[in-house]
């Protein structure tokens, strides 16, 4: 089983991540919280890993924190939840804001994670509840924010441009300080004109 890896990331997107481990190349799936806590492609990278068999293909799933990867087991041993939507949900909430949103037993909230239904989120929430309660490697994370402090990641447009910046060859870290403060409802063109012109590149 395949539990960390050390290398040189080669490339990330907001849910890929390419490593070099000893001239060997692993493709990992990634949370976007995972890809903002990136480094610099070419420099020193550690991932925590999950490697998933299935009968056709070998699925292996990196993260930033053992703490992340601990939920990631979590969801997806939830009836109906695979490795894609735990990721989703995981882009869409930190583990403490999951935490905050289970807790609070917001279904409302886990709806907005893209490919979750309200069924779907209150049986995420059901099962998960307990797992909070009595999981030592969950145990360490803050006490739930009060539900009007639960917000979800970055709305849709943000994260297209985040995926255009790093296309172009900015690193995941850059693309987030060019971010910082930006109008979520705004058009995508404007952000990223507006991201670029804060990277100093022409816009």
């Amino acid at each position: 089983m395949i539990t960390l890896l050390t290398g040189t990331l080669v490339s990330a997107t907001p849910s890929v991540a390419v490593l070099d481990v000893g001239g060997v190349g692993f493709e990992l799936g990634i949370s976007a919280t995972t890809a903002a806590a990136l480094p610099c492609p070419g420099e020193s990278c550690r991932l925590h890993c999950r490697l998933q068999v299935r009968e056709d293909a070998l699925a292996l799933f990196g993260f930033s924190s053992a703490t992340e990867r601990a939920m990631f087991d979590r969801l997806v041993a939830v009836s109906g939840v695979g490795p894609r939507l735990a990721l989703a949900v995981l882009s869409t909430y930190s583990v403490d804001q999951l935490y905050a949103v289970v807790c609070a037993e917001d279904d409302k909230a886990m709806s907005r994670v893209p490919g979750v239904g309200k069924k779907t989120a209150q049986r995420l929430i059901l099962e998960l509840k307990g797992v909070f309660a009595k999981d030592r490697e969950l145990s360490g994370i803050s006490a739930p924010a009060a539900p009007a402090q639960i917000a979800p990641a970055a709305p849709a447009a943000l994260d297209d441009v985040r995926a255009a910046l790093l296309a172009m060859g900015f690193s995941p870290q850059e693309a987030e300080l060019s971010l910082e403060g930006a109008d979520a409802q705004g058009r995508v063109e404007d952000l990223l004109a507006a991201a670029l012109r804060r990277l100093g590149a022409d816009a």
